[in-house]
């Protein structure tokens, strides 16, 4: 017979693991570091043609950090009409659909709902248009805002002489995964720009658009990073939690393991079974500042990561940071005013976190000099460790905190005890006294 007390036990092991499973699904809705973050996706129709109209459609990032990597942007949407694309400048349907209704010009896409992707850079310039063809790669508007958005034109028709034109529906957008949720696409104020070098104003004559919002646990049933920790006064080093992005298979003695039964994540077997970890390293204490390691390790046997970002989130960020060998800047956000930086790798240096390579984890790696506001900084109480660590736009699991790595002997400072002072002093009078009984 199982004891009762092993059973009470198992039950609360599993009603807590739900409820970090329900707080995990809950958190990652809303992102309180980039709270106005979205992707508008915008129709502007700027020309009428016999049986439609030509349409501009821009794909704006306004996150922060969170971009769209490889391989790229999939946009989909549902016509009402029986509209059909009769061609396309700097993005193509990836399905060109039964069109044989058309006898004689043959459209780009006759799909009741056409999946769009961008061109590459090296497509032909006839199928370019401006700000297009980047394979699909928007930046974050923080780290790159001439990238953080995509252009690209369509002939729309099949209308016949009405001129009363809808927006598609059921807007999607892959990115490249799920999780992202658009709202309806709808009518709003007509795009206004400038010409004559600012001297004329001009409008589109219709806009329609759709916002799109993303949630983590839509795009990932379990976390997909995980925080370390060690400093240099302790030899002790936190590890990333166990199970932080799913538990190892069976096979204990296997080097390579499938997370979360997906092929496409091949990862290096460890307690973690996180494809990125975060070490974060308090380096050195000096007078008037600190530094901090901080590397960034790929265990993915299949996947590199292209143009990565890490936030990181520590009061001591609002001092004036010096860092090497990374890009950064201080992120503005609502709440946390100051202590939010965004790092992320210089270009054909160290923007490509490489996958494993003969067992070995691929890793970028920076030192972080923060100035010290007297006034705050303490090395007590967890304080020199990060509250929040995100990459690519992904929250990492972190550490619970009573297994930072703490101060010898249980020290509230990294200065000397006092009663070593009171010893010394003791020592002083002592030798004093000795040297007047000499006398």
């Amino acid at each position: 017979m199982i004891p009762k007390h092993f059973l009470l036990v198992t039950r609360v092991q599993t009603l807590m693991v739900s409820f970090v499973s329900f707080n995990y699904k809950i958190l990652n809705c809303y992102d309180p570091l980039d709270p106005n973050g979205n992707i508008t996706v915008t129709f502007d129709i700027h020309d009428w043609t016999t049986d439609g109209y030509v349409a501009r459609v821009t794909i704006q990032n306004y996150y922060q950090y969170r971009h769209i990597e490889s391989p790229g942007w999939n946009l989909g949407w549902a016509w009402t009409k029986g509209e059909v694309i009769w061609s396309m400048s700097g993005a193509f349907a990836t399905v060109q659909g039964d069109c044989s209704n058309f006898k004689y010009q043959i459209p780009h896409s006759c799909m009741p709902n056409p999946v769009i992707a961008d061109l590459m850079p090296y497509a032909s310039p006839q199928n370019m248009s401006e700000h297009c063809c980047r394979g699909g790669l928007i930046s974050g508007n923080a780290i790159d805002p001439s990238r953080s958005y995509s252009i690209f034109e369509m002939t729309v028709g099949n209308l016949g002489a009405n001129s009363t034109v809808y927006p598609p529906v059921n807007l999607t957008l892959l990115a490249p995964g799920p999780g992202y949720t658009c709202s309806q696409v709808e009518g709003t104020d007509p795009t206004k720009s400038s010409d004559i070098g600012g001297r004329r104003e001009i409008q589109v004559f219709k806009t329609w658009k759709s916002t799109c919002t993303y949630s983590s646990f839509l795009a990932n049933e379990t976390p997909t990073c995980c925080v370390s920790l060690s400093t240099f006064y302790n030899s002790k080093v936190t590890p990333c939690p166990k199970c932080s992005c799913g538990c190892k298979g069976p096979d204990q003695d296997s080097k390579q393991c499938i997370r979360d039964g997906k092929q496409s994540e091949i990862v290096q077997c460890n307690d973690h079974m996180c494809p990125v970890r975060v070490h974060w390293h308090v380096k050195t204490n000096y007078v008037d500042h600190w530094r901090v390691k901080v590397t960034i390790s790929n265990y993915n046997y299949v996947k590199n990561y292209s143009d990565w970002n890490l936030l990181i989130q520590h009061p001591g960020f609002r001092q004036n940071t010096t860092v090497n060998s990374f890009n950064s800047t201080s992120l503005p956000s609502a709440g946390y005013s100051g202590e939010v930086a965004l790092f992320w790798g210089l270009p054909y240096v160290n923007n490509e976190l490489l996958q494993v390579i003969d067992d070995e984890a691929g890793s970028v790696t920076t030192d972080i000099l923060v100035e010290k506001d007297l006034s705050i900084f303490t090395l007590t109480n967890g304080w020199a460790m990060p509250r929040k660590i995100y990459f690519s736009g992904e929250e990492c699991a972190m550490p619970l905190p009573d297994t930072f790595p703490a101060l010898p002997n249980g020290s509230s400072s990294i200065r000397p005890p006092r009663y070593l002072f009171l010893l010394l002093l003791f020592y002083l009078i002592v030798q004093t006294l000795l040297t007047r009984l000499d006398v």
